[in-house]
């Protein structure tokens, strides 16, 4: 009687085994990074859309609730600086949020201005009581967007029948507000954030900073300082 030899595997279908489970192994960490990557995109998507969303009601909120209150002088024109625009510039007065206010009304200043991989967004604030225009702000900007190709501001008012004008990127009168502010950000593709142009309208009665007041109406010439003419 013949014994049953032992069954066993050849070295080539052990060799096949090994190759397919590194393939299998190969699949899945490929599968595992896939996923890892696609998360941490995801993640990286939704913190830029958040802080562009903090930085866009954030300017909303200071913008809509700017004061027509004076924060210089200009000897020259005798008149009050209450609010100041450019196409890169805005400087008016607003309250600030509690939890970034010592109290009292703020000088605050919007600024568009070249930095690396674009130009930026930047924002400062000083407290109304003893501001100096011609003096170099001690605070250090605070950066609310970044990476943006193109920026700037329009600005608009109504005219003497009250109606609306069209956007100017210039303000030429600094001793009234306007009506509406508009934020243009053209952000850069590496941005991969898109920024809608924002139409902010001011909550209080721009008409009551529409005419030049003396500083006596708004008892503040002790706290101010004239500015020259430029």
């Amino acid at each position: 009687m013949k014994r049953g030899s032992a069954a066993g595997f050849t070295l080539l279908e052990v060799m096949l085994a090994i190759l397919l489970l590194a393939l299998l192994l190969a699949g899945s960490y490929g599968a595992i990074r896939t996923a890892v990557h696609a998360m941490h995109s995801g993640e990286s998507a939704i913190d830029r859309t958040n802080r562009l969303r903090v930085a866009q009601e954030f300017m909303r909120h200071q913008i809509s609730r700017i004061m027509p209150l004076p924060f210089g002088r200009d000897e020259s024109t005798n008149t009050n600086l209450i609010f100041e625009g450019r196409r890169d510039f805005i400087r008016f007065v607003a309250p600030m949020p509690g939890y970034l206010s010592k109290g009292g009304p703020y000088v605050q200043t919007l600024a568009f201005k070249g930095g690396r991989g674009g130009r930026q967004l930047l924002f400062n604030d000083e407290m109304l009581n003893g501001f100096d225009p011609e003096a170099k702000s001690d605070n250090e900007p605070s950066l609310l967007l970044d990476q943006i190709e193109e920026g700037h501001f329009e600005f608009r008012t109504l005219d003497e029948n009250g109606e609306l004008t069209d956007w100017s990127d210039d303000w030429d009168d600094p001793s009234m507000t306007p009506v509406m502010i508009r934020i243009v950000a053209r952000m850069s593709p590496e941005a991969r954030v898109e920024f809608p142009p924002m139409d902010i309208p001011l909550m209080l009665d721009a008409g009551s900073a529409r005419r030049q007041q003396p500083f006596q109406t708004f008892g503040a010439r002790s706290a101010l300082k004239p500015v020259k003419a430029r």
